[in-house]
């Protein structure tokens, strides 16, 4: 589902997509309110969220769809003109699976859409990172973080340094269904949704240093 408040964005997402042979657009909304209703009566796998709209904005919109329960809730991927958009940050900590620069190229709006689906997360190191390295502030330790274990917070501080499944299997040489496991259990073990909540915990709690990514120690 699209949600934006400009009709031009909505049909130019639209057309992308649709011209996917395993995407479809169930529908779209134009603001957030039609975004919280639709979402509901659809049941779309991901939403792509503009931030600022009339009646309501993309982070509460996002915040109300992921708060209804069910089994398999939509993954929101967030839609924004500016790479630091301020209210970018606040979209991810309300859950949002990663988000996407509205002038981005025609494969990487489709990519973005399959990754977020799969649920890993958009963790591009060169934009997550900004983003919370601009608004992360001050850190604070977390003591949901005691109880990980050493194999689980290696693979925790990897997440935040933006690699995939795939990358972090590879650096730990271990099987990739290994590493899955590992991420299973660091969601579970902190109470989060997805791995982009995970990587904010991360840097707010100072598990992993702002400006100092893991892998560059």
């Amino acid at each position: 589902m699209i949600v934006d408040d400009q009709a031009m964005v909505r049909s130019a997402f639209s057309a992308v997509i649709s011209a996917e042979p395993d995407l479809e657009v169930v529908g779209t909304a134009e603001d957030g309110l039609q975004a919280v209703e639709r979402a509901g009566t659809l049941n779309p796998d991901v939403i792509l969220m503009d931030v600022r709209m009339p009646h309501l904005n993309g982070i509460e919109a996002t915040r109300r769809i992921l708060a209804r329960p069910g089994p398999h809730p939509a993954k929101v991927l967030i839609l924004t003109t500016f790479d630091l958009d301020d209210y970018v940050y606040e979209a991810l900590r309300a859950g949002a699976g990663g988000f996407l620069l509205k002038d981005a190229r025609r494969a990487d709006l489709v990519q973005a859409v399959r990754v977020v689906a799969a649920g890993e997360g958009l963790l591009a190191p060169t934009v997550t990172r900004r983003l919370i390295a601009h608004f992360a502030g001050r850190t604070a330790p977390d003591q949901r973080l005691s109880g990980l274990t050493p194999r689980e917070t290696e693979v925790l501080k990897l997440i935040a340094s933006g690699l995939s499944n795939a990358e972090i299997a590879a650096h730990l040489v271990v099987a990739e269904h290994t590493v899955k496991t590992h991420v299973s259990r660091i969601l579970d073990k902190l109470g989060l949704r997805d791995r982009t909540q995970a990587v904010v915990l991360a840097y707010e709690s100072g598990l992993v240093e702002v400006g100092r990514p893991y892998l560059e120690r």
